[in-house]
């Protein structure tokens, strides 16, 4: 049975109808999109590679991690006599800490969740900074534990590419998160971790 011309028309009419509310609809929802996302400020910088081959001494196995915080430098040593040697951001006066412990996780673009003495120092932090690209971790972190316990401290990376090579951490250790991406792919949990 087919309809009549009039009937024809008009069922076109509708269906053309409906697809522009779908397609207005989408323009919309993509212009309220690209609005928020030009709300964000721009994506942080990786930063450079910091990273160099070195001669090291060791009696340590390769595969650890050596983290000398007089030269802001940790190592990861690779073989006999040789190291990576990346530059860090160390623990500023008072949250300096030296000891063994251990990579127990890792996380990439982790979310950060300040421990509660560092807000009660600053009570403009959030609770909790969801993962992503603007998280104060940065790219990855290391997560080291002692004795199976969370220290709370972590080997991570930084969105400000000039926050490496100083005392200025609450006694974590900052990477560029070239650096921390790089070190991240290299290191297994488990790994040991001598902070001297």
């Amino acid at each position: 049975m087919t309809l009549p011309d009039r009937y024809r028309v008009a069922a076109g009419l509708a269906g053309a109808c409906v697809l522009g509310v779908a397609l207005a609809l989408s323009v919309h929802d993509v212009a309220h999109a690209r609005s928020g996302l030009s709300d964000r400020p721009p994506l942080p910088a990786m930063g450079p590679s910091l990273r160099k081959a070195v001669a090291f001494t060791t009696t340590e196995q390769p595969g650890t991690i050596i983290i000398r915080k007089g030269e802001k430098a940790l190592y990861l040593v690779t073989r006999q006599g040789q190291a990576l040697r990346y530059q860090i951001s160390v623990g500023r006066d008072g949250f300096g800490w030296t000891g063994i412990v251990k990579v127990g996780a890792k996380t990439e673009w982790p979310q950060w969740r300040p421990p509660k003495e560092m807000r009660a120092r600053q009570p403009e932090l959030p609770e909790l900074v969801p993962s992503g690209p603007y998280n104060p971790l940065g790219a990855r972190a290391l997560y080291l534990l002692r004795d199976g316990r969370d220290t709370l401290y972590r080997i991570h990376g930084t969105n400000d590419p000039t926050g490496v090579g100083f005392d200025g951490t609450s006694g974590c250790f900052r990477l560029t998160n070239t650096d921390v991406i790089d070190l991240f792919k290299r290191v297994p949990i488990g790994t040991k971790v001598v902070v001297q």
